[in-house]
Formats: structure tokens, C-alpha cells, sequence
């Protein structure tokens, strides 16, 4: 049953997926056309080589609740403060023929298999169908799908980032909403120019791994693999991947999305995992407005011999504003069920930030502040587990360049 449910729950997207593209090509940093620094081009434009850079520092303080905190081993409330370098991506990209576009970039601020952010090629056969393979974003979340420089707040929202609690000591599940980069294969394209879908292969592992390791699923006898897919319906056009551009302050664009995926015995053999996601996101001038929905089911594999399966609810609303060419206010407010929909209870996460773009020389800066509190639980055990983990105050300064 829970198998029928699941892919029933797929189906229900007939062709999934694009995340919102520009009209020219995306490679999740900067655009492959766009007017950010160098490019070398051929004199009929069917070949071109852009290199780009995007660097991030930030400064951070994060003061945790007592509960967890074990005073013996002198654990502080305040930890994982100080100075961070969250990204520091080089790369190139560009495209051949006509047809091909490529982009392979490494980020030099993580270890191991991570290093490897991106590398992967896409093939336009026409308009509405084109084959991107390689390591790339999964096509879940407009929080994920969005240059990652020019995101709205400079961390993302605890709801995709933090694993759920499982009421069960298994360290191999610790599954999170958020899927991000991952290795696959994908069909895509554009339809009667409001529509974009996307299907997609993945391994499931994330980005933290570039090895084909998968075999096949042990109850549904099926690969064990991501399968994922999104739909995005643009009545004004392509949406920008921007939360917040000083150079687009004249958009009028709107955007509705839905995407569904199942990873198939992921966590090291040990759960099923189901995803659904809403989305909505608008550019209006000077506004921008975005807002996500978020479902997760885990079910735990036969092997586990654990009958239950457990749900999930996440999401956040978001908004900015220039209030002056090159100064943008912003609001957030992320809420997570992190115990699952069967306990009463959920974090809440309101936050606020200000983003500043400094003109003419790539750099910009943010800085947001968040505070999460714990709402509606029944019992003070499921008050205090939570938010382990996680800060109760937190705030990020953040400066960055690009070209």
C-alpha cells in the first residue's frame, strides 16, 4: 500500500519539474549570457566560454537552549560562531553548437566529494525537450533553485536543512526535506511558453558523494534511486532565479510550481522517502514575494522491521523590498514539524535581514537575524528534542563577490 501510494502520488505530475530558467541558460551561480564578467565568444554566437567566481565570508553567532547542552563536557550555549567561508566556488561555463551548454565548477570552502559542486551538460533537441546529465540541482524547492547568489537571506530555512526527528536510535536516518545537488539525468523543456517541466534520475546520496553505488530496492525491486519531477506554470513569462536584483526592479512576474520525488531505500538502505512540494513565488518591481509548502513521508524499509511510517510538514513565507536602488529589506517566516504530523507542536522561525548591492564591482552584502521557538508541543520531552541542534538566536553577517 504504502508503494501504490507513493507512486500514485508522482504520477500526479504528468511531466515535472523546470526550475524557474531564464531564457537564456542557468547554471545556479550566474547566468551563461549574462553581463557578469569575462566571456570569450565565437563571431556567430554558437560558441562561448565564461569563467566566474563566487566567494563568500561570513561572521556568525549562535547562542543554543540549555536542553542537550551537557554541562560536564563544558558545552556552551553560545558555538558555531565566529568566521565561516560557506562558498568558494570557481568555475566556467558556456555553450557549443548551438545546441550544448556545459558547466563544471568546484567549491573549494568543503571536502571530499563535495568539492565537486557542479559538472554537467545539456543538450536542446528543441524547444520543449532537452537532456541534462551530470551533477546538478534536483528539481525540489524554489529556496534551492534560486542563483545561489542572489538569495533573499544568506542561510536557508531549517525546514529544508534540518533532519527530522525519528523516535528510534537508527544513525543511518536522518533524512532533511531539501534535496540540492545530486548526480543524475533529466529531460526538460518549455511548453506553450508558460509551462516548464522537468523529470528527473538521481542517485539520492546528495552532494556529498559522486560514486555509482545504488543497487535495487529490496521491496519494491525497483533501482534505488531519487525520482523526481516539478512543474512550473509562468503566465507572465520566464521567472527569474532572483530573489532580489537591483538590476531588475522593472519585473512583473509570477510563478506556481508543484514537484514531487521518492527516494527509493535512501539513508543507507533503511527508509523509503516521499516528497511534495508547492511553491509560489512573484517579482513585481520592487517586490519580491516567495512562499513554499513542503510534504515528507518516511517509511521504513521490511528489513527494519519497523511498521510505522512518519510525516512531515515544512515550509516558509518570505518577502523584500527595495527601499532604495540598491537596498533591499527582508522578512522570513520558516515553520517545521520537525517530531512529525502524529506529535503536536512545531518550530517557528521568524527572521529579518537587509541586503545591500554595491554598485558596479560584484560585491553585495547581507546580514538577517532569526530567532526559532518551539510552539503547541504536548509534553516538555518533545519540546526540548525539537529544536536539538539547532540555535535559538542566530545571526549572519554576510559579504560576497562575484564576477
Amino acid at each position: 500500500m504504502k508503494k501504490i501510494y507513493s507512486l500514485a502520488l508522482f504520477a500526479a505530475l504528468p511531466l515535472a519539474a523546470m526550475a524557474q530558467h531564464e531564457e537564456i541558460s542557468e547554471n545556479g551561480i550566474v547566468a551563461i549570457d549574462g553581463d557578469r564578467g569575462l566571456q570569450i565568444e565565437s563571431k556567430d554566437n554558437a560558441f562561448s566560454f565564461k569563467p566566474y567566481l563566487l566567494m563568500q565570508t561570513t561572521a556568525n553567532f549562535n547562542y543554543y537552549d540549555s536542553e542537550g547542552l551537557d554541562k560536564a563536557y563544558n558545552q556552551d550555549n553560545v558555538d558555531d560562531s565566529g568566521f565561516a567561508i560557506p562558498y568558494a566556488v570557481l568555475g566556467f561555463t558556456g555553450k557549443a553548437f548551438h545546441k550544448v551548454t556545459y558547466n563544471l565548477s568546484i567549491n573549494a570552502a568543503t571536502t571530499g566529494a563535495g568539492v565537486l559542486q557542479q559538472a554537467w551538460f545539456d543538450v536542446k533537441i528543441s524547444k520543449g525537450f532537452a537532456v541534462k546529465a551530470g551533477k546538478f540541482k534536483t528539481p525540489f524547492s524554489h529556496a534551492y533553485l534560486t542563483t545561489l547568489g542572489e538569495t533573499l537571506m544568506p542561510t536557508m530555512p531549517y525546514s529544508l536543512t534540518s533532519s527530522v526527528i525519528l523516535p528510534y536510535s537508527l544513525n543511518a536516518v536522518t533524512p532533511h526535506i531539501g534535496t540540492g545537488f545530486d548526480l543524475g539525468v533529466m529531460v526538460h523543456g518549455m511548453m506553450n511558453n508558460y509551462w516548464s517541466y522537468e523529470v528527473g534520475l538521481f542517485n539520492g546520496n546528495g552532494s556529498t558523494n559522486n560514486s555509482a553505488d545504488k543497487t535495487f530496492s529490496d521491496d519494491w525491486h525497483i533501482p534505488s534511486l531519487l525520482y523526481a519531477g516539478r512543474l512550473a506554470w509562468m503566465p507572465k513569462g520566464i521567472m527569474p532565479s532572483t530573489q532580489g536584483n537591483p538590476n531588475r526592479l522593472n519585473e512583473d512576474k509570477i510563478m506556481l510550481a508543484a514537484s514531487a520525488s521518492i527516494n527509493v531505500e535512501s539513508e543507507s538502505e533503511s527508509t523509503n522517502d516521499t516528497r511534495v512540494g508547492l511553491e509560489f513565488a512573484m517579482l513585481k518591481k520592487k517586490l519580491y514575494v516567495g512562499a513554499e509548502l513542503y510534504y515528507m513521508n518516511v517509511g521504513f524499509t521490511e528489513r527494519q522491521k519497523i511498521d510505522e511510517s512518519y510525516n512531515y510538514l515544512g515550509g516558509y513565507l518570505q518577502a523584500g523590498y527595495f527601499v532604495a536602488p540598491r537596498l533591499q529589506v527582508a522578512a522570513r517566516y520558516d515553520f517545521f514539524n520537525r517530531n512529525g504530523t502524529d506529535e503536536d507542536g512545531f518550530l517557528n522561525s521568524p527572521a529579518v535581514g537587509v541586503n545591500y548591492f554595491f554598485k558596479g564591482c560584484g560585491l553585495k552584502l547581507q546580514a538577517m537575524y532569526q530567532y526559532t521557538g518551539r510552539w503547541g508541543h504536548d509534553t516538555q520531552l518533545d519540546r526540548d528534542l525539537d529544536d536539538l541542534g539547532i540555535a535559538t538566536h542566530s545571526a549572519t553577517v554576510m559579504l560576497q563577490y562575484t564576477f
